[in-house]
Formats: C-alpha cells, sequence, structure tokens
C-alpha cells in the first residue's frame, strides 16, 4: 500500500512557495526543496564526510542506547519515521525492534522514498512496509495509521533544528494531534565551538555547496528558470544570538533570473536563505517540547555532549 503526492500538486507548491519566497524582501526558500533526488544523494553524501559530526554522532547515540529504546510501546506496533533518511540510523532500529508490525517512512522526495521502502522490505519480509510521500511540516492526519497499535515516532537527523522556534512547537503539536498517544524518538544538535559547526556545513571538498546550489539547478528544471549557478555561492554563517548555521545562497554580481516567466533581480552580495540549523540547550530544547504537547522522559548524549537524542511522550 502506497500513497503518493499527486505531482502536479507538488509542482504547484513548488512553484508558488519559489516565487513568494524570492520576492520578499528579504529571499527565503524553505529547507524542505533541498531534497528532490539529487539532493536526497547529495545529502546522504554529506552524512559520511569527516566534518559532518551530527550523523556519525547520533548513530552512536542510538547503538548505545538501542536496548533500552525497543521497550518503548511503539517498537512493538508501528513506527513512523518523519524523513525517510539514512538507512543506518533505521536499520539498527528495525533490527532491533523485532516486535514491530508497521514501518511508515514518510519523506516529500517520492523516489528516494520508494528507494528506501523497497530496500527495507528486502531486508525485513515480514514487516508491513507502508511509505506516505508527503510534506511531513504540513498537518498530518491522514496517515494510515492501524489504530490499534502504539505508535513510535522515529524524527532523526536534528530535522527538528531546521524549524524556527515557534515553528518547531506547532510542528511538534501536528505531529501529536495526529498520533496524539505516541512516543517519540527526536535527535536534537547542540550548540558547540563555531569551528567545527561552520566546518560541518561548509565542507572543504564542497558537497554541502552542490548540495545547496542544487536548489538553483532543480528550478531551472522543473520551473524553466536561467540561474547561472556559477554566479551564486555556498555560505555557512553561525548566526550565535539564534543558536544556528544558517545556509545562503550568495549573488556574485548583479544580475536578473527569469523564474516561470517572471524576472526577478538579484543585486551583488544578495543572498537566498535557504537552510536553518538550530542547536539547543537541554532548556532551549525543552520549553519548545512542553509548547509543542509533549513531555521529555529522557536524554542521550554522546560523550562529548555534541548531540542529544531525547525521548519523549504526548500528553
Amino acid at each position: 500500500m502506497t500513497k503518493h503526492v499527486a505531482p502536479d500538486m507538488t509542482r504547484t507548491a513548488f512553484s508558488s512557495e519559489i516565487l513568494a519566497g524570492l520576492t520578499a524582501p528579504r529571499k527565503a526558500v524553505s529547507s524542505k526543496w533541498l531534497y528532490d533526488d539529487v539532493g536526497s544523494h547529495l545529502f546522504e553524501a554529506i552524512t559520511r564526510l569527516d566534518a559532518y559530526y551530527p550523523t556519525r554522532t547520533e548513530l552512536a547515540i542510538l547503538e548505545d542506547n538501542v536496548r533500552k529504546y525497543r521497550h518503548l510501546p511503539g517498537a512493538g506496533g508501528a513506527m513512523v519515521e518523519l524523513g525517510s533518511g539514512s538507512s543506518r540510523k533505521t536499520d539498527l532500529l528495525l533490527g532491533a525492534f523485532q516486535d514491530l508490525s508497521v514501518y511508515m517512512p514518510v519523506d516529500i522526495s517520492a523516489n528516494h522514498l520508494q528507494d528506501a521502502a523497497e530496500r527495507v522490505r528486502r531486508a525485513h519480509p515480514s514487516l508491513a512496509v507502508i511509505p506516505v510521500a508527503a510534506d511531513f511540516t504540513q498537518p498530518l492526519e491522514k496517515l494510515p495509521l492501524l489504530p490499534e497499535l502504539p505508535v513510535l515516532v522515529f524524527f532523526p537527523g536534528s530535522t527538528i533544528g531546521n524549524f524556527e522556534r515557534s515553528q518547531a512547537a506547532a510542528l511538534l503539536g501536528n505531529i501529536r494531534a495526529a498520533m496524539p498517544e505516541a512516543t517519540m524518538i527526536v535527535g536534537v544538535d547542540r550548540p558547540k565551538d563555531e569551528a567545527v559547526l561552520v566546518e560541518a556545513y561548509d565542507d572543504p571538498a564542497g558537497v554541502t555547496a552542490a548540495f545547496n546550489r542544487n536548489l538553483l539547478q532543480r528550478i531551472n528544471r522543473e520551473l524553466g528558470a536561467d540561474f547561472d549557478l556559477a554566479s551564486f555561492a555556498h555560505r555557512a554563517l553561525w548566526n550565535a544570538d539564534d543558536s544556528r548555521i544558517e545556509m545562503h545562497l550568495e549573488s556574485l554580481r548583479n544580475q536578473t533570473v527569469t523564474i516561470a516567466g517572471e524576472s526577478i533581480a538579484f543585486a551583488e552580495g544578495e543572498t537566498i536563505h535557504t537552510e536553518n540549523s538550530h542547536k539547543y540547550s537541554e532548556e532551549a530544547f525543552t520549553s519548545i517540547v512542553s509548547k509543542g504537547g509533549w513531555r521529555v522522559l529522557n536524554q542521550d548524549r554522546d560523550k562529548d555532549s555534541l548531540f542529544s537524542i531525547y525521548t519523549l511522550q504526548a500528553i
């Protein structure tokens, strides 16, 4: 059983959001649009870079605590993964949750999602795999869950950090509304030295730069735009006031780009804000959890306190 987002609806949403974002006084695009098929594969490459500590650190925490997590109620019912990301993390939990009945990955990239679902089916033939191609930042009431099963939400990769604080609380509220008795495992990145953070999001090999610029290539391909990729530079900046890394695409000259027939001017030095990655202290994240209608059951960290995995309960 597979649920797809209609391609025309996705293209319409992409077009309207891109045009709205690039005609705003401060140009910005939601980071969810970075993850087309090419972007998803580039991000997987980023997770394997030496400079990118979050994935390997989160995986190590999961490995150290998976025996504890398999006693959570949903580990014997249905696991809903928001953002079908690293197969290494998913495989670790699916291998440990031997009583799991349903695995439901939710991802905006339909092709990437199908590939992930087929891989899980091959590895776990007795598990019911129900992929849902959807934007999980929108209300999730229509997820085809089996109501008699307890639910565990897996939200890894510090994806929660991509949202503004109020948006993160609202997202947690939407998840709670869709799955009111669920427990959740969520990965959260922590504040740390600026140099470590900037290198993680601006790696020497240029993979993250390619990931960021791929957004422009996607706009060219899907919306008939004429971005010159060489005229935009990847920038990763630490915003200490908001405790977040920001990714931008900076225009290297005065230029005009045509998108879906509309001309949009870029001044030299003007940027498109493409992603935030908030880094949360325990106090800051606990506040967001409470506003979203959850409570913290437990927090696990690595030995260097680079990263946290929280276990939450809907209230």
